[in-house]
């Protein structure tokens, strides 16, 4: 069994795709049960963020694993197959180790080194969980993602700006508003999102924030904790709305619904009879903003599509660098732990195999001796035993330790085909999890099936 990720992002895939594919939250445990019923795949985790939708699977085989996540996505998603794998990223077996790690550590997010990121795979983790879609690989492998993830965000430095999506698409607000202090915003969304975008607006000095959601009870929560924080907040229902908006400078909406939030004609109406420009950041995976909101005098419309576009390119700078030499570090470590795991079965069948054949010899020496003395049998016995252990002693340290090698695998085949262990007995055969070499694959690439 080895890790297949299947995936598009901000790298792959412009914003109007990703809208497609999005997954909503409600939606994400349906997907993940149709996927784990397909028949190359055993365990399943499904990350759906601003700018990624991202599928980790334990798969039996790379073709059969592909064919089927990629028919559950596109199904979800309405797009000719051949519109969608255009887009797709494809990583496997070592490759996607390394891939999550990435992730993990912030250095594939459109803000690199963001730290929203660990909160939403390991959200992503949980309901995968919750729906049992997660089994003993995955669960090793996404602790020690998240686990990577602070590694890297405690050493190297990466996320100490604190940037984000959001912070970044306020940085544009605020340069169309002249700066954010003393302004009033209103807040579509009172999720995480929301949380964070009334965070940044009372660190930048916002006078107040209306907070608006399709249940009052989670706007105020969010709005007592604003006020809690120093910031003043009131909240409302998305009906609210155009009243709201008749004296706010900002419109952020993060609300991860699929399908229009903010009605133009909303808005419209909210801005009836005032003369003072709106900036309307809308950070929705599908948009929650009806795109004819851009054509509205006076109003400026920030969008992932528009951050996608100025933070595209690489970021390069110390940090960066050493959370990428880490990154890599560490998916090596936990390559190598695995290889030398599944070595183990093997060295236990061999040890066992060895034993057999000295307890057969024992018991035939038995019946051709039976008046040997007890103190001569059991010293003929313990020798044998020994000479046995000794003779066992190299190769099995020595094929632990290069198991640990990228080719790590080939040797435990050896030792099966020397001694003539049976693969089929579980105790025989190292189950692999994640196979030995690294790989990474285009979606049409001529991999071989491995089971």
């Amino acid at each position: 069994m080895s890790v297949l990720v299947v995936g598009l992002s901000h790298h792959s895939a412009p914003v109007d795709v990703l809208e497609k594919v999005a997954v909503s939250a409600d939606d994400v445990p349906k997907l993940l049960d149709e996927m784990v019923r397909r028949a190359h795949v055993s365990e399943v985790t499904l990350l759906s963020t601003c700018n990624r939708v991202e599928v980790y699977a334990v798969v039996d085989a790379f073709h059969g694993g592909l064919a089927d996540v990629s028919e559950v996505l596109g199904r979800h998603s309405g797009l000719p197959m051949a519109d969608l794998t255009e887009h797709f990223f494809v990583h496997y077996a070592g490759s996607a180790v390394q891939h999550l790690f990435s992730v993990a550590a912030g250095l594939d997010s459109m803000v690199v080194g963001e730290s929203q990121i660990l909160g939403q795979l390991r959200q992503a983790y949980a309901t995968a969980d919750q729906t049992g879609t997660v089994g003993r690989v995955l669960h090793e492998l996404a602790q020690q993602a998240l686990r990577v993830g602070k590694r890297v965000q405690a050493t190297t430095g990466i996320d100490g700006a604190g940037a984000s999506v959001v912070s970044e698409a306020l940085a544009d607000a605020s340069t169309v508003l002249d700066g954010l202090a003393g302004r009033k915003a209103v807040l579509v969304g009172a999720g995480a999102m929301g949380a964070l975008a009334a965070a940044h607006l009372r660190r930048a000095g916002a006078a107040e924030i209306t907070v608006l959601n399709r249940s009052l009870d989670r706007a105020q929560r969010l709005a007592e904790k604003s006020g809690e924080a120093g910031l003043p907040a009131r909240a409302g229902l998305l009906t609210d709305l155009p009243a709201e908006l008749a004296d706010a400078d900002l419109l952020v909406a993060c609300t991860g619904a699929i399908g229009t939030v903010v009605e133009a004609g909303a808005v419209a109406q909210g801005l009836a009879g005032r003369a003072a420009p709106l900036v309307v950041c809308d950070l929705g995976l599908p948009k929650d903003v009806d795109a004819a909101v851009a054509e509205l005098p006076r109003v400026t419309v920030v969008d992932l599509a528009a951050l996608q576009q100025r933070l595209a390119g690489p970021a390069n700078n110390g940090a960066v660098a050493k959370a990428a030499e880490l990154v890599a570090e560490e998916a090596q470590h936990y390559l190598a732990a695995q290889r030398s795991a599944e070595v183990t079965p093997t060295v236990t069948a061999l040890r066992r195999r060895a034993s057999e054949v000295v307890d057969a010899e024992l018991l035939r020496l038995d019946s051709r001796l039976p008046e040997l003395p007890d103190a001569v049998r059991d010293e003929f016995t313990k020798t044998v035993r020994r000479v046995v252990d000794k003779l066992l002693h190299t190769p099995t340290v020595q094929v632990k330790r290069l198991a640990e090698g990228p080719d790590g695998d080939s040797y435990a085949a050896a030792l099966r085909t020397l001694f003539e262990l049976d693969p089929g007995k579980p105790a025989a055969v190292a189950g692999s999890s994640i196979r030995g070499k690294d790989v990474a694959v285009a979606i049409d690439a001529p991999v071989e099936d491995e089971r």
